[in-house]
């Protein structure tokens, strides 16, 4: 008692104790628990492929029709591959899985998990972690085995939320809806600008869970805001996702991931960056390939203030890159600065793909008539 009364005395030292206790209960980066569905249900929970019970999946919560797949299982002419493991969920007209989990509240991180749809065409899911949510559209297929994976970010308002990823579709046949697998977590740490370079995450080290059994990359959806983006600092604002990449799966021009423009002009990756008005500016980036069996000319346009410039690259599809720079000159307080493909690619096992951007770097140029290299 002698000890509870003297702790009391120092509120802040309780609180900082709080923090950290907190925090040694926060759930780790990779895989969910469960996450990959390997632990299955009991016998009596499971009614063909149908999970009986709201707590038939281990570590999960089910809600509505939720079916447990395994690799290989047949629908009409139609063979269900599993990406990781033997065992995957499908998620039946407004079904939903629920995870309850030990986060670090005020921290930002990234879900990352794979969907593979099925009959239906026009699918999507609602992610949503307590109290904010976001619609993935999964019309546009991009890679050639008909899974991709996908990350969204949040913000921890909490210490304890629960993850719902839930089918929104109404669908005729229930057993229509969508995929998933490999759900996976990383905490995200919320990058500065340096005296080096006035971008953020320039070089695109921050970012989602990938996972290390698959070889599709992570894709970063259309529309991501800022504050919340899986991509920290970083904002799609386009139509069509981009990917994501590492370099144990792909060539990266620098350091271990990059970020691949996959869609052609529907594929925009940007960041607003303070400036000075008046002031020049370099924005210089490498523009490559994958290594990934994406060839044929391609060409990389970035955009800040009034300055525009095309980079045009002839890719081999066996890796490799080259350096491009844009001078411009700042109008305002804040740039928007923009990078897209100018074309569309696809390999020739119908995957969707493009050029590579990394090692985003701006900075001001005291002398605008000096060349950069």
């Amino acid at each position: 008692m002698a000890s509870l009364n003297k702790m009391s005395r120092y509120p802040a030292l309780l609180l900082l104790l709080s923090a950290a206790f907190q925090a040694s209960l926060a759930i780790t980066d990779g895989l969910l628990p469960n996450g990959n569905f390997e632990k299955g249900p009991k016998p009596t929970e499971l009614k063909g492929t149908e999970l009986i019970g709201k707590f038939a999946l281990p570590q999960w919560e089910i809600s509505g029709f939720v079916e447990y797949i395994e690799s290989g299982h047949k629908q009409g002419d139609m063979l269900l591959p599993v990406p990781e493991g033997a065992f995957a969920v499908r998620l039946g007209n407004e079904a939903s899985i629920k995870q309850r989990l030990n986060v670090s509240k005020g921290s930002y991180y990234a879900i990352s998990f794979s969907a593979a749809r099925t009959c239906a065409q026009a699918e999507q899911l609602n992610v949503s972690v307590t109290p904010e949510f976001g619609v993935l559209p999964m019309q546009t297929m991009y890679s050639s085995s008909g899974w991709d994976s996908y990350a969204w970010g949040f913000l921890a308002k909490f210490a304890i939320v629960d993850l719902v990823i839930h089918n929104t579709g109404v669908e005729e046949d229930p057993a229509c809806g969508p995929l998933i697998d490999s759900v996976a977590i990383r905490n995200l740490y919320p990058p500065r600008i340096t005296k080096y370079n006035l971008l953020k995450n320039g070089g695109f080290e921050e970012g989602p869970y990938i996972f290390p059994n698959t070889s599709w990359g992570v894709l970063i959806p259309p529309m991501i805001e800022d504050d919340h983006s899986p991509l920290p600092a970083w904002m799609v604002e386009s139509l069509k996702a981009v990917k994501y990449i590492d370099s144990d799966h792909y060539s990266v021009p620098k350091g271990k991931r990059a970020v691949e423009l996959v869609a052609g002009k529907e594929s925009a990756l940007a960041q607003v960056v303070r400036t000075i008005p008046g002031k020049t500016y370099s924005l210089t980036f490498l523009v490559g390939d994958a290594a990934d069996g994406c060839m044929g000319p391609m060409v990389v346009e970035a955009f800040a203030a009034r300055g525009t410039v095309k980079v045009p690259y002839e890719s081999k599809g066996t890796g490799g890159f080259k350096k491009a720079v844009l001078r411009f000159v700042a109008t305002g307080v804040r740039t928007r600065v923009v990078f897209l493909s100018t074309y569309y690619h696809m390999k020739t096992d119908g995957s969707m793909c493009g050029p590579v951007i990394d090692d985003v770097m701006l900075l001001s140029v005291r002398n605008p008539g000096r060349k950069l290299f």
